[in-house]
């Protein structure tokens, strides 16, 4: 198969869908065909099914047009941290280089979003979905219409609309971040009815929203020296007021040390989130995060 290190498009509907391969389903088929098998099981949509694929001594036929040799399998299973797509005869690297190195990592569950080395879901203990469904809890109630700001992958804001959201609205500043999420199939929910996404800056568009406009906010933010505006004051002043009386916030902070020992960061945003008029303002240490209420 031809090998491709093209940047990931950018137009951000989901493409037809391909095979994900990375280190454990490659160490897999590899397994499979050191034991002479005929046919080995494989999850290659990111773990969200498996089914059975046929071997043989050359390697591994995903269907006519892709079949990876052994040599092609061993590259894949030597990037811990890295996924392939396989689609249409090529291999390409869920990955871009353009804007820093943004990918997407594999874990035992859903992938999980990196950039520069710095992973943007909780995944040690947990699933990134399923820590990112948590935070959602935290706010959404049935019936919220839903503000969720900085989505990355977009999993809190599929799992705002699974709690019973009646509409989110889903705000992404990185063109490369929403193009990844276009290959990733954990992210295809974005495409339902009830969830609107946005490209833009979230501090420059909540100033355009209309005040007590949402039942609930997630921000989920870069960390501080990336988006220092995202944690300020008038930042949360702005969500304060698009925010209907008794509306809820989660608001991920980062870092679980910081978070368990109190430091003077997250006692500031504590402060700062106080000021801005917030009550309720509590530590959720398992989420890394701050949960408040208008």
């Amino acid at each position: 198969m031809l090998y491709s290190t093209a940047t990931i498009p950018t137009s951000y509907t989901h493409i037809m869908p391909g095979y994900y391969l990375h280190i454990i389903n490659a160490n897999q088929a590899l397994e499979a065909i050191a034991k002479g098998e005929s046919c080995v099981r494989l999850s290659t949509d990111l773990n969200l099914t498996e089914r059975d694929f046929v071997i043989t001594e050359q390697g591994l036929v995903l269907d006519e047009e892709n079949r990876l040799s052994i040599a092609e399998l061993k590259r894949i299973a030597k990037k811990s941290q890295r996924i392939t797509l396989c689609r249409d005869g090529e291999m390409i690297a869920l990955e871009d280089r353009s804007e820093g190195y943004y990918k997407l990592v594999p874990t035992e569950g859903a992938p999980l979003l990196e950039i520069s080395g710095v992973k943007m879901h909780i995944s040690k203990g947990t699933d990134p979905f399923a820590s990112a469904s948590e935070m959602a809890q935290q706010a959404v109630r049935k019936g919220d219409r839903v503000l969720d700001c900085c989505s990355g992958l977009g999993y809190a804001a599929i799992a705002a609309h699974r709690l019973g959201a009646s509409e989110v609205l889903t705000i992404e500043l990185s063109r490369v971040v929403m193009g990844l999420r276009a290959q990733n199939p954990w992210s295809n929910d974005l495409g339902h009815e009830g969830i609107v996404q946005r490209h833009g800056n979230s501090l420059e568009l909540i100033a355009t929203m209309a005040a007590d406009s949402f039942d609930s906010v997630i921000h989920d933010p870069p960390r501080f020296s990336l988006a220092g505006e995202l944690y300020s004051e008038a930042f949360y002043r702005q969500i304060y007021r698009v925010l209907r009386r008794d509306g809820r916030l989660f608001h991920y902070t980062g870092n679980p040390h910081v978070v368990k020992k109190g430091s003077s960061f997250v006692d500031g945003v504590i402060r700062r989130l106080n000021a801005a008029g917030f009550r309720h303002v509590v530590k959720v240490e398992h989420l890394m995060g701050v949960s408040a209420q208008k």
